[in-house]
C-alpha cells in the first residue's frame, strides 16, 4: 500500500499575514478590472496609445533645438510678410468703393443719348420737268409770219396765217425793207415801210410791247399792223385792199 507522507504544518508569521492580505486585495481589484473590460476587446491601453512622432527636417533627420529655433524663425516672418500684405479697409471705406462703381454705371447711362427712331426715308424728288427751250423760227417770211402769230396769240390779237400772208403779198411781196415813195404818205413826208406798209405815227401808237420798236423789224411791223387792223377792221383776215 503506497505511503503518503503529510505535510509539515508552518507556522505564519506576522508578516506572511500581512504579505498574503495584500495579495487578497490586488486580486480582488484585478477581478474587478476585468469584468469592467468588455468581452470583444482585444487590444490593451498600451497598444491603444498612440505612438509619439518626432518632427524631422527637410533632411530626414530629427530636428535639433537649432533647427526648432531656425523655423519659428522663419514662420513668425511668413506671417510677418501675409499680414503686411493685406490691407484692412474700414467697412464705411468699403461701402463708399462700392458704391462709386454703381454711382459710375448710372453715369454711363445717362451720357448714352437715347437712341431715336429711324428716320422714314424721304420721298423721292419729282423730276425737275425740263425748261422749255427757246422756240426757233426761220428767219425768213414764213418764219416771221409764225412768230408774229405767237406774239398776237398772247397778247390777244386775232389774225391768221392766210389773212397775213395775204395783205403783206400784196403790200410789200415780202420785202421787208420796202418803201413807198409816190403815195399821198409819202408826199406828206411820213412814206409806207415794211412788210404790212405801215406809217411811223401808226406803227408808234400800236406797237406791241416785246418786239423792236423798230418799224422795218419784220416782226415789230406785223403784230402793230396786225393791232391796227384789228383795232379798226375787226382783224387782219377782214383785210383785202390797202387800208
Amino acid at each position: 500500500m503506497p505511503h503518503f507522507a503529510l505535510p509539515r504544518t508552518v507556522r505564519l508569521t506576522r508578516t506572511h499575514k500581512a504579505s498574503a492580505a495584500l495579495v487578497a486585495t490586488a486580486g480582488c481589484a484585478a477581478a474587478l478590472a476585468f469584468t469592467a473590460v468588455p468581452g470583444n476587446a482585444t487590444t490593451t491601453a498600451a497598444a491603444d496609445a498612440p505612438a509619439a512622432v518626432k518632427p524631422v527636417g527637410a533632411n530626414g533627420l530629427p530636428l535639433t533645438a537649432k533647427d526648432r529655433a531656425d523655423n519659428g524663425k522663419q514662420a513668425r516672418a511668413v506671417a510677418s510678410s501675409v499680414a503686411g500684405g493685406l490691407k484692412v479697409v474700414p467697412a464705411e471705406k468699403q461701402d463708399r468703393a462700392a458704391e462709386q462703381p454703381a454711382n459710375r454705371s448710372i453715369e454711363r447711362k445717362a451720357l448714352v443719348a437715347p437712341k431715336t427712331a429711324p428716320k422714314a426715308p424721304k420721298a423721292p424728288k419729282a423730276p425737275k420737268a425740263p425748261k422749255a427751250t427757246p422756240k426757233r423760227y426761220a428767219n425768213n417770211l414764213d418764219g416771221w409770219i409764225r412768230e408774229s402769230l405767237d406774239i398776237m396769240k398772247a397778247k390777244g390779237i386775232p389774225g391768221s396765217y392766210e389773212g397775213l400772208h395775204r395783205n403783206i403779198m400784196r403790200e410789200s411781196a415780202g420785202d421787208p425793207n420796202a418803201v413807198n415813195d409816190w403815195d399821198i404818205n409819202a408826199i406828206n413826208g411820213v412814206p409806207s415801210k415794211g412788210l404790212l406798209q405801215v406809217i411811223q405815227p401808226t406803227f408808234d401808237t400800236y406797237h406791241v410791247s416785246g418786239t423792236p420798236h423798230k418799224l422795218t423789224d419784220p416782226i415789230a411791223n406785223i403784230t402793230a399792223a396786225a393791232n391796227y387792223a384789228a383795232d379798226r377792221y375787226g382783224s387782219i383776215d377782214n383785210v383785202n385792199s390797202a387800208y
